[in-house]
This record gives C-alpha cells, structure tokens and sequence, in this order.
C-alpha cells in the first residue's frame, strides 16, 4: 500500500501491465507497492483454530487502520507500532495462506491477472470500492473491541470463500 494513493497516469505503471510480464523478484519498489489494491483485508485480525489450522477473519482491523481512507495510517512506521504487522516481500507472498485469496499479490505470485476493479487496470483506485471488494467503512478498530469478543466478529468479505465449504 502506498502512502497516498493515486490514480496511475497514461504512460505510467498502469499501461505498462508489468504484473503480466515481470515475476516477482523483478518489480521496482513503486511497481510492488502499486500492486496493492487497497481493499485493506489484509489489515483484518485473523484467528487460528488450533486443532484444525483453518484461518477466519474478521472484520476488526488493526488499530492502525483508517477504515474510511481504507489504508494503513501510518504505514511507514506501522511494523514498530504493531510488532506482529507483516511486511510482504516478493520472497514470502506466496507463503502466507492467510493472504485474501482475491489480493494482488497472491493474484500475480500465483500467475494470476488482476481483475477489472484493480486501479492499475481501471484507472481509480475508487473501483475497488465500488465493487464492494474492499473493508472501506465496513470493520471496527481493535482499540473499540474487548479481545474476547473478536470471535463473534468472524466474517465472509466478498470474494472470500467460505472456510467451512473448503
């Protein structure tokens, strides 16, 4: 995710489709942040059940998250303030089965293109939003929720499958 999101202009990054013709390891720095979509699922709490390993998510989102701007609010600083935020890297993106199944990162580690709502393939970082496909003014602050209580807050975000249909 980048700090202030922008709409790609002719001739940039969005023309290019770089995510069809580099792998991983050969995106710039601005091509690897552009990658975010910004549906800010991955800023959700996710739970582990210990005996079978399934993920569920949430719809509470890191303390750190700004739900109408659907980004990070300090995503330069957001690994010393939340110690078990994740960095994504080239190299470890398609390790991390947690990852929503409809990021663009795990989409292009996978091969995969980006679909229509993507910014880089729209042209307005506004379609994700309008597809209903982001967390946009949809979760709730961990600081405004009792621990104990994130359990009763496990949901199914669009494009997400159902863990108890896999």
């Amino acid at each position: 995710m980048t700090d202030s999101p922008q709409k790609p202009s002719k001739g940039s990054l969005q023309s290019e489709a770089f995510w069809k013709t580099k792998n991983m390891a050969e995106l710039s720095r601005d091509e690897w942040e552009s990658l975010c979509d910004g549906c800010g699922k991955c800023c959700c709490i996710r739970l582990e059940d210990e005996d079978t390993a399934a993920i569920y998510i949430t719809d509470v989102a890191c303390k750190l998250f700004d739900s109408e701007q659907c980004q990070c609010s300090d995503y330069p600083n957001r690994s010393k303030k939340v110690p078990d935020c994740v960095t994504l890297t080239p190299g470890n993106v398609a390790q991390l089965h947690w990852m929503p199944q409809t990021c663009a990162y795990r989409l292009v580690a996978n091969g995969e293109d980006l679909p229509e709502y993507h910014h880089l393939v729209s042209g307005s970082r506004q379609t994700i939003h309008d597809a209903g496909m982001s967390v946009q003014e949809a979760v709730y602050s961990e600081s405004d929720i009792d621990p104990d209580d994130i359990p009763n807050h496990i949901v199914i975000w669009p494009g997400e499958p159902d863990i108890n249909e896999a």
